[in-house]
């Protein structure tokens, strides 16, 4: 449903070489490493929008499928040729023009990088970019343990040209068993531009999120309370003291929707776009979502996912500069867990 309606740099062939004796930048031994693992040799020209940026900057730019800390591996390793010569800092500055040769090897996060077909939930798209709604338990890019099947996978078969965008045109991330609206470029320009348009607070992101516990207090609260990697569970994010550990400022407006002894209905607007912010603001506050068991939620009415909804996306066009809006139906399996507690929103359960 829309709330209102809307009236590369170029990459050289592949080069494809089998040389055993090209150092490995993973780390693995000689001895262990396959004698026979393939390696590829890819050249390019640096565009001239990695004019004076650092090497292994411009390289992700190139070659996005790997991470820039993989990069850096590869340069320390002398797997880097500018014009012809090596270089071995990663945060020597290159110039437009200047012809890269990487030697790269085989890894789970490159071979990932590959179309897989699957049906996608397309609200809205146009030359520039496409809105989706993401189902619960779609991940959204490939990771360890996840290195198919994931919406980036999706968003290479259904568009050749998006191998030449960073992340396919993946702006930003819902985590897997988050369902909802989703923004993704379709071109660099356009990718450039959401992402500074996130950054600037410029995109709104409402969710709809079920809590443990009745609300307390004021109906409407602003949490400010920095996220980082919780120093006592490296698998979690938390609410971190800055001053002691490495982290984020984030910021999330939170709504009372409809209030029940055991549980509370939500409406969580983002401010910020850490990892799992809406999940850990929500368990700051005594208020961990329904089936979010990383956080401390329990499960409840059925729901084998956290319960939380990326309803609504709204922004303006960053070409047209048209003001765009969408709303995703709540999926059945949240909708019914919100009936099954008793809750209602907009005057429908």
């Amino acid at each position: 449903m829309i709330d209102s309606l809307m009236t590369v740099s170029e990459q050289s062939p592949l080069i494809i070489s089998s040389d055993p004796a090209v150092a490995d930048p993973s780390g693995e031994s000689q001895e262990d490493a396959d004698s026979t693992l393939e390696v590829e040799l890819r050249e390019a020209e640096m565009p001239i929008s990695a004019h004076g940026e650092r090497l292994d900057r411009a390289l992700s730019g190139i070659v996005p499928e790997f991470s820039r800390t993989y990069l850096q591996q590869l340069i320390d390793s002398g797997l880097v040729r500018l014009n012809g010569l090596p270089v071995n800092k990663a945060s020597f500055k290159v110039k437009a023009g200047d012809r890269v040769q990487i030697e790269l090897r085989p890894t789970p996060q490159s071979q990932a990088f590959k179309p897989e077909d699957m049906v996608l939930d397309v609200v809205f798209e146009d030359p520039h970019l496409l809105v989706i709604n993401k189902p619960a338990g779609l991940v959204v890019h490939p990771a360890p343990g996840n290195w198919s099947g994931t919406l980036l996978n999706g968003l290479l078969a259904r568009d050749d040209a998006t191998r030449f965008l960073p992340r396919a045109g993946i702006v930003h991330r819902l985590d897997k068993d988050t369902s909802g609206l989703m923004v993704v470029a379709k071109t660099r320009e356009t990718m450039d531009r959401l992402v500074e348009m996130i950054a600037a607070r410029e995109v709104s992101r409402d969710y709809l999120a079920v809590g443990h516990r009745s609300w307390q207090g004021s109906r409407q609260q602003q949490v400010a309370l920095p996220i980082g990697r919780d120093p006592r569970n490296r698998l979690r994010m938390a609410v971190v003291d800055l001053e002691r550990n490495s982290g984020k400022t984030a910021m999330t407006d939170i709504s009372l929707l409809d209030n029940q002894d055991a549980h509370c209905l939500v409406r969580c607007k983002l401010h910020t776009g850490r990892t799992h912010q809406i999940r850990v603001h929500m368990a700051s506050l005594g208020h961990p979502l329904v089936s979010d068991e990383l956080y401390g939620g329990e499960a409840a009415a059925g729901l084998s996912r956290q319960a939380l909804h990326a309803r609504r996306l709204a922004f303006v066009h960053p070409s047209s500069a048209e003001a765009l809006a969408f709303v995703a139906p709540v999926p059945d399996d949240l909708e019914h867990a919100i009936q099954a507690l008793g809750l209602s929103y907009n005057g429908k359960s």
